[in-house]
């Protein structure tokens, strides 16, 4: 389906209202973002989908993103959250989507209150549209993430995390790991009793999902009962294979999560004979595992 979504509207350069940095003076940019706004409540179907197209058109540019905060244009598209036209509510998500790639634009839509809907949104939404609010989610919780925690996000993703799609199963992960890093989401990973499915993706077939899984863990495991609750789950031996894994960003998450959990007293024990496994990995082509796996050495083998 996302695919034909994608290619429904004209993707020639006049068919792209800001195909240039220059594309209106300020005050014609005002009229125009207020007139689409108005078009996006019109009765027909048509006009709110072309509009919807327009304004993700608008979205893939700086100046169009800019301009959504400044207009208001977020909170006149969330009125589309329930429209009946598939294709109206999944242009608006790219949209969405596409200005939480910015960190003032995930900021725009945490102030406009659209993450607890968001977050519902997931329960019911084609696949399609929740890979782009599980995209819009991740953003969002990268600057805020108490809203979602409160609206349940964190059991919403966990039924996402063994979903048939790859893509879902990726991206929810990939929101766990962000809404894990303040410490009232590793407290409620840890009541939701993640850790479980998380250390299942990490045998997953595909690499993104065992790196968001192992990234994760690595953020839930920083507190003590999360260091227990993963090792619990037999997260250290499913973690170490993935030391050596092909992609760089599985090694370096595998690394730093093994890290965490070397902090605790078994966690260091259980690790200690695999110290070698970590001393080769400081010659990886990675810059980043290097440094990881002499971090991971130094905790694995400090002494009290």
């Amino acid at each position: 389906m996302a695919a034909g979504l994608r290619g429904s509207f004209c993707s020639r350069p006049e068919c792209d209202p800001v195909a240039g940095s220059k594309w209106a003076p300020p005050p014609e940019v005002g009229r125009f973002m207020d007139t689409l706004k108005n078009l996006l409540s019109d009765p027909d179907s048509t006009v709110r989908r072309k509009t919807t197209e327009v304004l993700y058109l608008m979205a893939m540019h700086n100046v169009g993103r800019t301009g959504f905060l400044e207009h208001g244009v977020i909170p006149a598209l969330a009125k589309l959250l329930n429209d009946p036209v598939d294709l109206c509510r999944w242009n608006m998500h790219y949209g969405l989507k596409l200005v939480s790639e910015l960190p003032a634009g995930a900021i725009g839509i945490v102030e406009s209150g659209l993450v607890p809907s968001l977050v519902l949104k997931l329960k019911t939404e084609l696949e399609d549209i929740q890979e782009l609010i599980l995209e819009t989610l991740a953003g969002c919780l990268r600057v805020e993430a108490f809203e979602a925690l409160a609206s349940g996000a964190v059991g919403i993703l966990k039924e996402k995390l063994c979903h048939p799609l790859v893509a879902i199963r990726s991206k929810a992960a990939q929101a766990l790991m962000a809404i894990s890093v303040p410490l009232e989401g590793k407290n409620m990973v840890l009541q939701e009793d993640v850790f479980s499915d998380l250390v299942f993706l990490l045998e997953d077939e595909d690499a993104e999902v065992r790196a968001n899984a192992a990234g994760a863990l690595m953020f839930a495991a920083v507190t003590t009962p999360g260091k227990y609750a993963a090792i619990n789950a037999d997260a250290i031996n499913t973690l170490l294979p993935l030391i050596n894994d092909d992609k760089s960003k599985v090694r370096l998450y595998a690394i730093k999560a093994l890290t965490m959990l070397a902090e605790a007293p078994e966690g260091r024990r259980a690790l200690l004979p695999q110290v070698q496994d970590f001393r080769e990995r400081m010659n990886d082509s990675s810059p980043a595992v290097k440094r990881a796996a002499q971090i991971a050495v130094e905790v694995i083998e400090w002494k009290p």
